[in-house]
């Protein structure tokens, strides 16, 4: 089983930057041979460029972002499984607006691979609930908290059976 783990986010935007952070502290551990690493933080379209390079390579990817979506304790963690219908033309339209104009999504990113078809069938999304998107270099103290789990989820996320994971967002904390 070939895994890809996806770091997705900004850089110098707090916990926005989360995700390409993230990755950077991963790489350093150690992990089997068939998982391979990838900073997503740019365009869509280069992303699915890079997808189609390599059609059907992955059996997994995991996704981790920062991800802001109101109503939701900062520093949580959420994870799921990501399964979506193929989006509508509008849909896709918009995100591919938003890419090309510099806007760094995740759920751009998803649901543009999703109309081209790049993703694999298994996709588990880590997402942590930002403090503060501001202008900096350091996580807010909520996410800083949530950081030391990540490591661990990820493993899970990326090596582990999928019925651990929902189809629906969940709080995580370490799960058994």
């Amino acid at each position: 089983m070939r895994i890809l783990i996806a770091g997705v986010g900004y850089y110098n935007l707090r916990d926005l930057s989360l995700g390409p952070l993230m990755l950077q502290q991963l790489q350093k551990l150690d992990w089997p041979a068939h998982v391979e690493f990838d900073d997503f933080s740019f365009g869509p379209i280069a992303v699915m460029q890079r997808m189609e390079d390599r059609p059907g390579f992955f059996d997994r990817v995991v996704f981790l972002a920062g991800v802001g979506r109101g109503g939701r304790e900062p520093g949580s963690i959420y994870c799921y499984r990501w399964k979506s219908a193929c989006p509508s033309n509008e849909e896709v339209q918009q995100c591919v607006t938003e890419g090309v104009t510099g806007v760094v999504s995740l759920d751009n990113l998803l649901v543009i691979g999703e109309y081209f078809k790049v993703w694999p069938a298994e996709i588990v999304v880590i997402e942590v609930e930002p403090s503060s998107e501001e202008w900096g270099d350091d996580y807010s103290e909520p996410v800083q908290a949530a950081v030391p789990v990540l490591p661990g989820l990820v493993r899970q996320a990326a090596l582990g059976p999928l019925h651990r994971f929902h189809d629906s967002p969940y709080v995580a904390t370490l799960l058994d």
